[in-house]
């Protein structure tokens, strides 16, 4: 369901935003216990209620059996708003606002017993974002995350839930990328904010080697009609992007000239290069919302399949938080950060 903005409170600005966001914060309810899941098959109900009694934060926090028996967790702001996320590929699959309605998009084609990654929400596409020598942006999506902490902190006054997932090496993925690699993933419900926390630490001992990859947050956001004129991004005039629609293997360099990014007459797929930390992605009900990188990333992919889905293909376009243009580069020890805020504004 398509939120109205005549049900919307204005966001603060993103001055307001980048602020809140790095304030000091008084952390309650942190637990930090291991916990190992298993890539086959649905949870059994007990997994999801030992999840509880380690992680679970009553009103807050709380995980249970979702679509396909596949375990999720539930964050739960006292505002009204709510996020999903599923264990599996560490997956937001939904993040509600008070009046009910959902800002992301989860694909009709969706599958839910693990043979595929989930279509929609916002996928984690890593080590690798697109083609490649392995698959198809990587194997994040492809996995399971073990859940190690949980939290539901004080800003000043409200309870933010948030949990962090964690993935390291498996037969699965050292098949694809032979790497000592650290993977973390806290998301957030803020009052006004969706947090998107995204870390990768190269695990190698001294005298190691580094590693590359290339990384994105593939977040689908619900508009009203792709290919109506009140739907477009904006904050990307004047940037270089890389055209992936003629090209996805060699794509050519473009120069964005118009103020504004519109769908609906054909297939878009760019890779927009050192782009600004907010992109707005107009979403034709009066409302918009704003994609905000506060650290780590450095670029924009902007996507819409056009007639590739042609049954639903005008209910979403995509604004991905991505670091492609330059892959991202770790020595032994270091730890690589990024983070995406996402919120809705007015734009009347």
């Amino acid at each position: 369901m398509m939120f109205s903005i005549e049900t919307r409170v204005t966001a603060p600005s993103p001055l307001a935003r980048l602020a809140s966001a790095h304030r000091a914060q008084r952390r309650v309810g942190r637990r930090r216990i291991g916990a190992s899941a298993s890539r086959v098959g649905p949870a059994p109900e007990s997994e999801t209620e030992r999840l509880n009694q380690k992680f679970g934060i009553p009103g807050s926090v709380s995980f249970s059996n979702g679509r396909g028996g596949l375990p999720r967790c539930a964050l739960t702001h006292k505002n009204g708003r709510t996020a999903e996320v599923y264990l599996f590929g560490a997956c937001v699959t939904s993040w509600t606002q008070p009046t009910g309605d959902d800002a992301l998009y989860v694909r009709p084609d969706c599958v839910w017993d693990k043979t595929k990654p989930l279509a929609g929400g916002a996928p984690l596409c890593f080590p690798q974002f697109g083609p490649g020598p392995m698959q198809q942006h990587g194997f994040a999506r492809n996995v399971d995350w073990e859940v190690i902490g949980t939290s539901a902190d004080v800003n000043p006054d409200d309870p933010e839930p948030a949990v962090m997932l964690r993935l390291r090496p498996n037969a699965y993925t050292k098949a694809m990328w032979d790497e000592p690699f650290e993977a973390t993933y806290e998301v957030t419900l803020r009052r006004e904010l969706l947090k998107l926390e995204f870390c990768v630490k190269n695990c190698a001992e001294e005298g190691g080697k580094a590693f590359d990859f290339t990384a994105a947050v593939h977040t689908y956001i619900e508009v009203t009609d792709c290919a109506n004129a009140g739907v477009f991004a904006r904050g990307l005039k004047g940037k270089t992007y890389l055209d992936k629609a003629i090209d996805a293997n060699n794509p050519p360099r473009k120069t964005q000239d118009g103020r504004d990014v519109f769908f609906g007459l054909e297939l878009v797929d760019r890779v927009y290069l050192d782009t600004e930390p907010e992109t707005l992605l107009h979403v034709g009900s009066g409302a918009a919302v704003a994609v905000e990188n506060t650290a780590g990333w450095t670029d924009t992919v902007i996507w819409n399949p056009h007639h590739n889905m042609k049954e639903y293909y005008k209910n979403f376009c995509c604004v991905e938080s991505a670091a492609v243009g330059k892959p991202v580069v770790l020595q032994p020890g270091e730890v690589w950060r990024a983070e995406t805020n996402l919120s809705v504004v007015d734009v009347n």
